[in-house]
Parts: structure tokens; C-alpha cells; sequence
């Protein structure tokens, strides 16, 4: 469960609720950078009523994963078409997009420079990430479970962690995926495909590490 309290950790948050991320964005909150920052410190920074930016926090967190199956084979069938199917095809364009962008303008003083290798690192990881479970561990889970599952489930939640700090690195890379004024449609369609991958990233991950995992480890 996230912690949802003044006290807790900017970057945490965004890693761990799905849509946090939006919100640090549209308040000018940075959880790449300033992200060992409280969310109190956070607030105060920017002039907003902490209590006002955990009342929208909560709501995500109430709403977070409804749109998923209840029942354990359906939400894995779930993840594997809604996000892993997703995640290939998305990167599969947006890598030679961010070349494009920054090929084109890379002397801009907001040019995303990293962003491809940010992706590419991303993308290699995640497709390691994913054939483990696809392979592994929810054929397992798909017959019940077993005494031995808890230690490809912990190294998948390890790897959650990785792929969240790779995430923290395309949030600096484009400035909080931040457009600059007069921006090309090129550049404008990479930071919108960038923000559904994000989002959906951290939603996956949420599903995964507070939903489907926790049925299996505490059932041995």
C-alpha cells in the first residue's frame, strides 16, 4: 500500500500510484531530480496546500486497478494484452522517434539528449522482465501456485524497482516531459506516447506488486 502521508516520499509515490505522476507534473513537482523530497517539502516548495495534493493522491488510490479482473488467470490474461502487449508496441516507435527528435533538434536548449538510450535500456529490461513472467512465473501461478514461487515473485518485485528508477531517468532526460514552446508534431507525439508508457508502466507494476503478487506469498 502507498504511503499517502505528508511525510511521504515524492518519488515513491510517483513509482508507485498509478496517475501520481500526472499530477507532480501539472503542480511543477519533480519526482526524478527532487524526488527524495517529502511530499510536504514538495508542496511547500511550490506554493501548493499539501493537504489539497493528498486529496487528489487518495482518489487515485481509491480508484487504482479497477478496470482489472478480480480473478487471478483473467488479470494475468489482463496484464499480458493490456500492458505487456502494449509495452513492446509502444517502444517499438517511440525509440525511433526520440532518435528522430533528437537528430533533428538536438541543439535545442530542451532537446531530450539520453532519451534513446533511456528507452532502448528501458526496453531491454522490461523484455527480459516480461519473458520471466510470461515464461516462469505465471504459468506457475496459472496452476495454483507453488512452495518454491515466493523467489522468482521477489525478484520480479526487485526489478519493478529497476524499471522505476529507468522511468525516473526518461523524467529527466525531457525536463518532466515538459514541451517547449512551438514544439513540432514529431516532438509533440513522442512526450504524449512517452506519458501513456509511463503511466501505464507504474499502473502494470501497481497491479503486480499490490494485486496478484500478494495472492501467492501469502499462500505459502
Amino acid at each position: 500500500m502507498t504511503d499517502l502521508s505528508s511525510a511521504a516520499i515524492v518519488g515513491d509515490i510517483a513509482s508507485d500510484l498509478p496517475g501520481a505522476a500526472e499530477v507532480f507534473r501539472r503542480n511543477g513537482i519533480s519526482f526524478c531530480c527532487g524526488g527524495k523530497h517529502s511530499l510536504a517539502e514538495a508542496a511547500k516548495k511550490t506554493g501548493i496546500a499539501v493537504e489539497d495534493l493528498l486529496t487528489d493522491l487518495r482518489a487515485l488510490s481509491a480508484a487504482a486497478g479497477r478496470d482489472a479482473p478480480e480473478k487471478t488467470v483473467p488479470l494475468i490474461d489482463h496484464i499480458l494484452s493490456r500492458y505487456h502487449q502494449s509495452h513492446r508496441e509502444e517502444l517499438d516507435w517511440l525509440i525511433p522517434l526520440a532518435q528522430k527528435v533528437e537528430a533533428v533538434h538536438g541543439d535545442h536548449d530542451d532537446a531530450p539528449l539520453g532519451l534513446t538510450d533511456a528507452l532502448i535500456s528501458l526496453r531491454d529490461d522490461l523484455e527480459s522482465h516480461m519473458s520471466k513472467e510470461e515464461q516462469i512465473l505465471f504459468p506457475m501461478m496459472r496452476q495454483g501456485g507453488h512452495p518454491m514461487i515466493v523467489h522468482p515473485i521477489a525478484v520480479m518485485r526487485h526489478e519493478h524497482d529497476t524499471t522505476a528508477d529507468m522511468l525516473r531517468a526518461v523524467e529527466h532526460v525531457t525536463n518532466g516531459l515538459r514541451l517547449p514552446d512551438g514544439a513540432c508534431r514529431s516532438w509533440t507525439k513522442l512526450y504524449t506516447g512517452l506519458s501513456k508508457l509511463t503511466n501505464d508502466l507504474v499502473t502494470h507494476i501497481h497491479l503486480e506488486n499490490t494485486v496478484l503478487f500478494p495472492r501467492f506469498e501469502v499462500a505459502n
